[in-house]
């Protein structure tokens, strides 16, 4: 009798151990860099600061470790590395604002890094398996609607910067839009893959392209209002962009169709448009991109471009290594610790500092991509790359924003940016991409091949995948 034996995955934990070090070393190295350059001497909390991180990555380890072995062991370094340096970026600019008696919000952003972790700790432990949450599709569709509409209550929510996506619980305020990003992607993951053949089947063909049939465009159809509806009721581009886009990329990934993101686009396009010549605060960000550097435009007092420009101005004044950790002036930039994070990290760190941040982000969504690619079921694949491309979308659009490639939508960087709402919805992500992960790294149960016979196989223990192999 012949055996075949298949080797486990070996789940590499001492390589995440590794990394999270280096993590680390990122974080607390820009915090002291930053008193140093800024005061002549260490910051006087600065073991009370080392201790809570090594606390709080301690913990992360050995939640990971032990719920879930087989997790990538780079996602969590990763996540890590990126909200060190954007707690060092938000320290550095609290010393310039302190000093002009301004209010500063590095201890509040670091007690809502530990209510992100903690939260995400909670997911790992609730949600041993990702496919639980399919069975919730439309649950999780009902609450996106509900989260969504919670702005427009009167009383609840509050419009800033001309924006009504806020709300206000007592002392506490924040914005329901981040978790709707994860709502959706597990919505719009367990739809498609329950109609991912229907909306796959072509109809006519328009230049070339094989195009959707007639019936199948209610989705999108239904997808595209409500983010009209985002656009025009709460006049928030950036979100209704984001949701829109999340939705067109993970459907173009279900089937396989270049059409609907021709359609996709011929569809957003327009409303855009009609926004612009409807709403003045839509219009005025359309102004401020495409006449910046007009003096009219910069000396505007409400909606006016000198936020954009400083941003470019202290981005410039960086060049290729920036002036130093807390060697520039971001807090010159309004909002340099939220929406122009990205700005002051060019300023003192410089392209290539900035540039090193980027690729952070392209590992994460890297391998969440990978994740998406190697488990085993349609709905993981589909939550996975939903996860990543929320991530993407963000970035480009908070990146292209402050380089002035498209208008600003007041997104902010995950991870990075000073606020908890966003923070925490990071760390979902990254809770739920782990749990992925670890599913599509986690070995089989081998089969045992005896000569002549069928393979045997333990049903009980045998995971049973809904679709095997690749492809969606």
């Amino acid at each position: 009798m012949a055996t075949v034996s298949i080797n486990p995955v070996r789940p590499r934990r001492f390589l995440e151990l590794v990394l999270m070090l280096l993590a680390l070393a990122v974080g607390i190295g820009g915090y002291v860099i930053t008193s140093i350059n800024r005061t002549g001497e260490p910051p006087a909390n600065l073991g009370l600061h080392i201790g809570i991180l090594l606390a709080i990555a301690i913990l992360a380890e050995i939640g990971v470790h032990f719920l879930a072995p087989y997790a990538d062991p780079v996602i969590l370094p990763v996540a890590v590395a990126l909200t060190g340096m954007g707690l060092a970026m938000i320290y550095r600019i609290d010393l310039s604002l302190n000093a002009l008696g301004m209010d500063t919000v590095g201890m509040r952003q670091l007690m809502f890094v530990g209510i992100a972790i903690a939260l995400a700790a909670v997911i790992l432990v609730v949600i041993r398996d990702h496919r639980i949450l399919r069975r919730y599709t439309y649950t999780f569709g009902l609450l996106s609607l509900v989260l969504l509409l919670l702005p427009m209550i009167p009383g609840l929510g509050k419009e800033t910067y001309g924006a009504r996506v806020w709300i206000s619980l007592g002392p506490l305020s924040m914005q329901p839009g981040e978790l709707v990003k994860i709502t959706l992607a597990i919505f719009f993951a367990g739809y498609l893959v329950n109609n991912r053949d229907n909306l796959a089947i072509g109809g006519p063909k328009v230049l070339g392209m094989r195009m959707p049939r007639a019936r199948d465009l209610g989705p999108i159809l239904v997808v595209w209002l409500v983010g009209v509806a985002i656009l025009v009721l709460q006049r928030d581009l950036g979100t209704s962009l984001l949701f829109f886009g999340l939705f067109v990329a993970t459907l173009y990934v279900a089937t396989n169709r270049v059409s609907w993101l021709v359609i996709g686009f011929l569809m957003f396009v327009p409303a855009v448009l009609v926004a612009i010549s409807t709403f003045s605060h839509v219009r005025a960000r359309f102004s401020v991109w495409l006449n910046a550097l007009d003096p009219e435009v910069y000396n505007a007092q409400a909606g006016g471009s000198y936020q954009l420009v400083q941003g470019l101005f202290g981005q410039a004044s960086g060049g290729l290594l920036g002036t130093g950790w807390g060697r520039g002036y971001p807090q010159l930039v309004p909002l340099a610790n939220s929406d122009f994070i990205l700005s002051s990290f060019a300023e003192e760190l410089g392209i290539t500092g900035l540039a090193a941040i980027l690729v952070l982000y392209l590992i994460l969504i890297e391998r969440g991509m990978r994740a998406a690619i190697g488990v085993r079921d349609g709905f993981g694949k589909l939550l996975a790359t939903g996860l990543s491309f929320s991530f993407a979308i963000q970035i480009f659009v908070v990146l292209g924003g402050i380089t002035r490639l498209i208008p600003l939508t007041g997104l902010t960087a995950p991870f990075l940016a000073a606020g908890g709402s966003s923070m925490v919805s990071s760390w979902l992500a990254v809770a739920l991409l782990i749990r992925v992960s670890d599913a599509s790294r986690r070995p089989s149960v081998p089969s045992t091949w005896t000569s002549g016979n069928l393979p045997v196989i333990d049903a009980k223990k045998r995971h049973a995948p809904e679709h095997a192999g690749g492809r969606l």
